[in-house]
Formats: structure tokens, sequence, C-alpha cells
């Protein structure tokens, strides 16, 4: 798997994902400054990844997706490359029209650092073809803007074309406001595309992958995607 991780100024999960990338697919990914006007040759996939691109400035990702970077980004993705965007990347590929709707504000207008449950909602997708649809998962947030709002008709399309792929649950996969924790619509954790090949998410699956962090169920999201690559290649 031939990763690429965007760099914007203030992004700081960067190493991070760069770590786990490494860790799971055993390859060096390419660190993408956001100025290139290209992606390097043959990525298989792009990640934007979690912090405060440009501080949070003006809207979160609104900057960040207005980068050069973004332009190549979008070919990519509309050619069919996959592209994974965790917690300020989800933002940013929003404002970039990458995936519908917009993260607001916490519905307690706290900033919210912690372990949630997720509950996959589905396994017929690249990103989470480790999982079974219906496990639980126990990954980490760390978002002030995690609120996934969307009209009406959105939200209803995203429904029935089974394109929420991730959704704050309980321990025990049960969807209720006691553990919907930025107040998003539906519990909506994480999305795709029309296409299915770009994942928008809150939480970090890449920060919980080593059993020494004290969980490991980010870590079959990274390994799906690497044996999904092998197989298509």
């Amino acid at each position: 798997m031939k990763a690429a991780v965007l760099v914007f100024p203030g992004i700081n999960r960067e190493r991070d994902m760069a770590r786990t990338l490494r860790l799971v697919s055993g390859r060096e990914p390419a660190m993408v400054w956001h100025t290139e006007p290209e992606l390097p040759a043959g990525t298989d996939l792009v990640v934007i990844p979690g912090g405060f691109s440009y501080g949070d400035y003006l809207r979160c990702g609104a900057i960040a997706a207005r980068s050069p970077v973004m332009d190549a980004v979008r070919t990519f993705a509309d050619r069919g490359g996959l592209v994974l965007a965790v917690c300020n990347g989800f933002q940013i590929a929003c404002e970039a029209g990458l995936l519908p709707g917009v993260l607001m504000r916490n519905q307690n207008l706290r900033f919210i650092c912690r372990d949630v449950y997720l509950r996959v909602e589905t396994s017929n997708s690249p990103f989470t073809r480790g999982y079974n649809a219906g496990q639980v998962i126990k990954v980490p947030v760390a978002h002030g803007e995690g609120n996934y709002i969307a009209d009406s008709e959105t939200i209803a399309r995203l429904e029935g074309e089974g394109r929420v792929v991730f959704r704050y649950s309980s321990p025990d996969g049960m969807v209720d406001p006691n553990w919907n924790h930025n107040g998003a619509i539906n519990a909506i954790a994480g999305i795709v595309n029309e296409r299915g090949n770009v994942l928008g998410m809150m939480p970090h699956p890449e920060n919980h992958v080593e059993a020494a962090i004290g969980s490991t169920d980010g870590y079959d999201l990274f390994a799906g995607l690497t044996d999904h690559l092998a197989k298509a290649a």
C-alpha cells in the first residue's frame, strides 16, 4: 500500500497517522505538503489527518480545503482512489466537497477528548472490511467541532444508501443520546461518499493500533485497507 499523508500548517496528527500506516503496511508513507500540485506517482491511498489546520480560523478545514494539493485529491478521488479523512480531515473533506454535510460545534460547546464506542454499520467497504457489521469498537476522539449536520434530504440519502459506516453507540451497540458525545444527527461518526471510496470520520483509529496503548480496535481499519489494495493490485 503506497499511502500519501497530507500536511497542512497546524495539522498535528500526521506523524501518528504515518506511524500507523508504516506499522500496518510495512511501507513508509509519503508526507505531502499542502502546496504540492500533484500526489506522488502510484499513490493508492490519500490520508487527510487530524489536527487544527490553519488554527481552525474561519471555519474548521475551510482554508485547508482550498490548498493546491486538494485539487489533486479531488482528481484522485474522481478516478476511484481511496481517501481516508480523519477528524480535521473529515472537516476538510466536507469543505472541499468530497463529502456532504458539515461539522459544527459540539452540542455541549465543549472540546471532547476521550475514548468512545462506535458501532460498525457495514463491512461492505474498503474501510470496514476488517470488521463485522454490528461490531462495536473503541477509539478516541479529540475535537470541538464534530457535530455532523446535513439537510434532511442528504441524511435520508446517506441512511438509505448505507453510507453511514460508523455510529456513536454504547459499549453493547445501542444508539442512545447519552452515548452521542457531540450531538451528531443520527449519532453519525463516519460516512462515505456516493462511490464509497472516500471515508470521513471524527474518531482517531490510528491512535488505537498497539496493545501498549490499551486498545487495538483501530488496527483492523488499516489492515483491511492494506488487504483490499493488495487484492486489487
